[in-house]
């Protein structure tokens, strides 16, 4: 079987999970390279991994023969001159969310990507990935629920990783760019609709120094698409019991419900404390075999050279929505898009 050989730049936390999966859980992947700005870091994975490639400079690592498609799982800001320094080396490219900081740089993003129609790009917005979301799309696209009425996503983050996230905070563009830009994609692509007006809410319930990043520790966005359909979203840093994320999609003859995969067992304990199920408590435990099936897919649109989705313009969308709902958060008003 044909594989396609990666090249992968960022091995942090979720840069590691893409990492394992490229190396050993994706039948059309190899992974032979390995690039961080911190090297001791690189060659430690690159060791565990059996990759025999590895650099701190990702131009280095682009001008490699061998590496044929690239995985950026770096920083948000460099997203874009990682983009360019790939796709000018004549390298596939799979990158994380969100696309850029501002929709400026999404638009140059798009331009790269434009000039280069032979290359096959993909952003990963992985809950499109995910078993039950495929499904109730599937569901969706079938009839089953009729028309779509409403779209309600649900999504909190564990306190008990708040230390990381109040330190990632100041430059992670906020709650709406960096947490709620999956529920904006989420309704984008349930829907087949782009929002017609917003209403975003929120405030620092727990965690005051949010206010001072000019950004909330919960917000929440009422949205009507221009289809009619309505929609609303809810996002959470201080979930006492850990990852949490729901969607609900109302429909004029039913509903369909993703309820949160709280565990990845079903065991129950029985104690003085009643009866307990333990939660997942980070984004990548939960969302591990979505993490794989989008690279799954990118590899098979590679292989077959088919632009895959979601692409370039799906990442400017959702970073304009996002930038949108902090606009209507800051000035607590409607706004018509």
């Amino acid at each position: 079987m044909k594989k396609v050989k990666f090249g992968i730049i960022g091995v942090g936390r979720l840069g590691y999970e893409h990492a394992c999966n490229l190396a050993s859980r994706i039948p059309g992947a190899e992974l032979v390279a390995i690039c961080d700005g911190n090297e001791a870091r690189a060659k430690e994975v690159a060791e565990e991994l059996g990759v025999e490639f590895v650099y701190s400079d990702p131009k280095e690592m682009c001008a490699n023969p061998e590496v044929e498609a690239v995985a950026i799982v770096t920083n948000t800001s460099s997203h874009v001159e990682m983009i360019r320094i790939a796709m000018e080396a004549g390298k596939h490219i799979f990158c994380e969310k969100p696309l850029a900081e501002t929709v400026e740089k999404c638009k140059e993003a798009e331009a790269i990507i434009e000039a280069h129609p032979e290359l096959i790009f993909m952003l990963g917005f992985m809950r499109r990935f995910d078993n039950s979301y495929e499904i109730a799309r599937k569901k969706i696209d079938n009839g089953d629920i009729g028309d779509i009425i409403l779209v309600r996503c649900y999504s909190q983050d564990p306190r008990s990783i708040i230390e990381g996230t109040l330190d990632y905070a100041p430059r992670s563009g906020g709650q709406f760019i960096d947490m709620s830009i999956h529920d904006i994609d989420l309704i984008r692509w349930l829907t087949g609709s782009e929002p017609a007006k917003l209403w975003a809410l929120g405030g620092c319930y727990e965690f005051p120094q949010y206010k001072e990043w000019d950004d909330g520790d919960n917000v929440s966005c009422l949205m009507q698409m221009k289809n009619n359909v309505m929609a609303f979203f809810f996002a959470g840093r201080t979930a006492a019991h850990g990852s949490a994320v729901e969607t609900e999609i109302l429909g004029t003859k039913g509903m369909l419900r993703i309820g949160s995969t709280p565990t990845n067992s079903l065991v129950q304990v029985f104690s003085e404390n009643g009866v307990c199920q333990e939660c997942y408590q980070d984004f990548v435990t939960r969302w591990h075999y979505a993490y794989i099936r989008e690279l799954e897919v990118y590899c098979d649109a590679v292989l077959q050279h088919k632009q895959p989705t979601p692409n370039v313009y799906d990442g400017t969308a959702s970073t304009d929505i996002a930038f949108r709902c902090k606009e209507s958060f800051l000035k607590n008003e409607l706004l018509t898009m």
